[in-house]
């Protein structure tokens, strides 16, 4: 059992003190008064209808995570090939991040109605109770994050006496807990949103030409409900598994870096831990710093929300020199500039997001222009928008992994064990730094959901013109931010899913071990796996390019990010089908509902929209799961590292080209609604409107879940590395 430090116990107490601010926010946003009858009467739906399918899509889950614990228990206890804490780790990994998604969407849920009512009476009321209660969803997930990482570090610091190495690789078996519900919820909710903003985009405004939000549209509770279970219960997921990914991943590779020097190791695995901390009384310094004025333009609001971030992220640089100063760790410095690298890739990644996907500048501003000559050029604009725009957040990440990797090892460019360990410890620090202020980066994500909420509620409320263009401008920013944290969610999951591969080669060597395998180092002697350096590791499964196992790995793992996203963009396709012709069905058989005298039938469309999220999610979610155990047993541990590879680079580039193109046509849409082009009603509108149903799928569901895919292949590579060197 280690000593534990007592500048450990900051990591238990920023958790508390970002659960305790949530509260505190939560709480004021309650005090705020709801609005008219009618307000409350339709967030009161809204509120009923996501309670319902969170409910229902929580019970598929659990079946799934009750299945793969039986498995994994089998694998400790009866093959002997994991850690017997793993089922428990994946169960609370789990728990905890659906957690995180049900008191994000809860809070959204009661907000929307309360900004629009501010909205009434100021644009900086609405921008502050929405952006707080954006807060409350991102103090959640870095409170619970902080809380699961440190209780399981003391329980297996007490309990496991494997040492660091074994402690930390099995805290990654929670991540995995973490990715898998992640991507159930991210698929689930990405399909509910988008069968219903499809529907009701194409017969509302497309066919009956009536405004968007009209209470006419039998779809439109069903699309309010889809903005909080997709882009709120699901990003919250999705972000909580990306900010435990990179703590956990690099804690294993500090405890692999300085496995050599023990005084060391325990500062390496707890230094990723600490910085996130700080990192949490940051992000509540900044949330405190945005506020707009009225009649701010979307740059004023876009500065506003940008003031907060970048301070944080400028403070958190500062202190992580301090931090890594004060634990003495080796090469401190270096280790410092490794984390502004992640920070400052992050904070260009953002700025590129937002270039291409706000209308303030002029790639988004083409694409509403593109209008005036139909839905063709719309979609063709986007999508050469949306492939450029992969240039500048790929060069990025390339540069970041080069200048961490070199930043940590003293710019010691040789291949040798120490200084590859040290590199790959600054990859995942990068990472860390570039998650550490998530508190605030995710407020400003999951503010977008709830502004767009607040507009649906004014419209179906007549709340007037006046409000309706204020809430349109808090909904057109949050276009913006959630492209702009899309972006750098992708951006995180590319270093932490460089840094989990190093994870794996150490997890792999540990199966080995318990299986009493021994392998050749690069002199041709007879080792124990324990002792195999990186080099050694390489040599002994010929992972080289040279080697078919890894080529054909590779390929499966691009493969794998493009049949994901055919599989998830079909299964809207499918309910968005439904939901069209339920619309359609209702327009025509109801008499009176487009004249306003008779009430559609919301709850039929809500029932769509759930039944078809919960059938299509499960394939392309087990399937995620089910590619790298197979390839593991069939093409051994160099399939895998290729698989992983493969995966890796195409799930990235494809990820930012779907999120960017998806927001643009989103954001081109909204120009042309503000009196560009021909304004709402026109030839444009409705080409631009055309473009953003293509663009739903592409950023609501298929884009953001490959983040999370590629780092659930490693993890799931990780966990099963026994299996993979029992068969593989």
């Amino acid at each position: 059992m280690n000593n534990i430090p007592v500048f450990f116990w900051l990591v238990p107490i920023a958790s508390v003190v970002a659960l305790s601010m949530a509260w505190y926010f939560f709480r004021q946003m309650i005090k705020a008064d709801e609005g008219s009858p009618r307000m409350r009467e339709i967030a009161g739906h809204v509120r009923r209808g996501a309670m319902a399918y969170l409910k229902q899509q929580y019970k598929v889950v659990l079946i799934v995570f009750v299945v793969l614990a039986l498995v994994f228990a089998f694998m400790a206890y009866v093959l002997h090939a994991q850690n017997t804490w793993v089922p428990f780790a994946f169960l609370t990994g789990g728990f905890f991040s659906g957690l995180a998604g049900f008191f994000g969407m809860k809070t959204a849920t009661y907000a929307s109605a309360r900004t629009a009512n501010a909205a009434r009476k100021s644009l900086d009321g609405g921008l502050r109770i929405a952006f707080r209660s954006g807060a409350v969803m991102g103090l959640t997930v870095v409170g619970l994050g902080l809380l699961d990482i440190a209780l399981w570090f003391l329980i297996l610091n007490r309990f496991d006496h494997g040492g660091l190495i074994s402690i930390t690789t099995t805290m990654l078996t929670f991540g995995m807990g973490a990715s898998t519900q992640a991507l159930f919820a991210r698929v689930g909710g990405g399909i509910y949103t988008k069968a219903a903003d499809v529907g009701a985009d194409i017969v509302g405004k497309v066919e009956a030409d009536i405004p968007e939000d009209d209470p006419r549209n039998p779809a439109t509770i069903a699309d309010n409900v889809g903005d909080n279970v997709g882009d709120v219960a699901g990003m919250g997921a999705d972000l909580y598994e990306s900010y435990c990914g990179s703590i956990l991943s690099t804690a294993a590779l500090g405890a692999t870096a300085f496995a050599m020097v023990p005084e060391m190791q325990l500062k390496a695995v707890i230094a990723p831990m600490l910085i996130a901390a700080v990192g949490v009384f940051l992000s509540i310094f900044g949330i405190y710093l945005v506020r707009t004025k009225e009649g701010a333009t979307m740059k004023d609001l876009l500065h506003s929300l940008s003031l907060g971030t970048n301070i944080a992220a400028l403070l958190i640089a500062a202190a992580t020199f301090g931090i890594l100063y004060l634990l003495q760790i080796e090469n401190w410095l270096g280790l410092s500039f490794s984390v502004i690298t992640g920070l400052a890739a992050g904070v260009i990644i953002g700025q590129a997001t937002e270039y291409y996907t706000s209308h303030s500048y002029k790639p988004t501003q083409k694409i509403s222009e593109a209008g005036l000559t139909g839905s063709a050029t719309v979609i063709i604009k986007g999508i050469g928008t949306g492939m450029i725009s992969t240039c500048i957040p790929v060069v990025t990440i390339g540069v970041a992994i080069m200048l961490s990797y070199l930043c940590a090892n003293g710019f010691n460019s040789a291949m040798s064990a120490e200084a590859l360990s040290q590199g790959l410890y600054g990859i995942g620090i990068a990472a860390v730094g570039m998650l550490s202020t998530l508190g605030i980066t995710l407020a400003t994500d999951a503010y977008g959901p709830i502004a767009d909420n607040a507009g649906g509620n004014a419209e179906m409320s007549e709340l007037g013109e006046e409000v309706r263009h204020r809430t349109d401008a808090l909904d057109a920013l949050g276009n913006t931010t959630a492209a702009t944290g899309k972006g750098f969610a992708i951006g995180s999951a590319a270093l932490t899913a460089l840094a989990l591969l190093a994870s794996y080669i150490e997890e792999v060597k540990i199966a080995m071990e318990r299986a009493g395998m021994t392998l050749t180092n690069l002199k041709g002697e007879a080792i124990n796996a324990a002792q195999a350096t990186i080099p050694d590791f390489m040599n002994y499964f010929q992972v080289n390019l040279m080697n078919p196992r890894v080529l054909v790995g590779a390929f499966i793992g691009a493969m794998a990010a493009f049949l994901f996203c055919g599989l998830t963009m079909e299964a809207v396709g499918r309910a968005a089908q439904k939901m069209v012709e339920e619309v359609r069905r209702q327009f025509r058989e109801i008499a009176g509902i487009l004249e306003g005298k008779a009430t559609p039938d919301y709850g039929r469309c809500v029932e769509i929209s759930t039944r078809a999220a919960q059938h299509e999610m499960i394939f392309p979610s087990l399937l995620a799961i089910a590619i790298p155990i197979v390839v593991g047993m069939i093409l051994g541990v160099a399939g895998v590292l290729g698989l992983l590879v493969g995966g890796l680079a195409s799930g990235f580039t494809l990820a930012v080209f779907m999120a960017n193109a998806g927001g643009a046509w989103d954001n081109a849409k909204k120009m042309v609604e503000e009196g560009n082009f021909g304004g709402k009603g026109s030839f444009a509108h409705k080409a631009t409107i055309v473009g953003d149903t293509v663009g739903d799928p592409f950023k609501d569901t298929s884009g953001p879940s490959l983040n999370i895919l590629i780092k659930l292949m490693s993890m799931v590579s990780i966990v099963m590395a026994g299996l993979t060197i029992a068969f593989g």
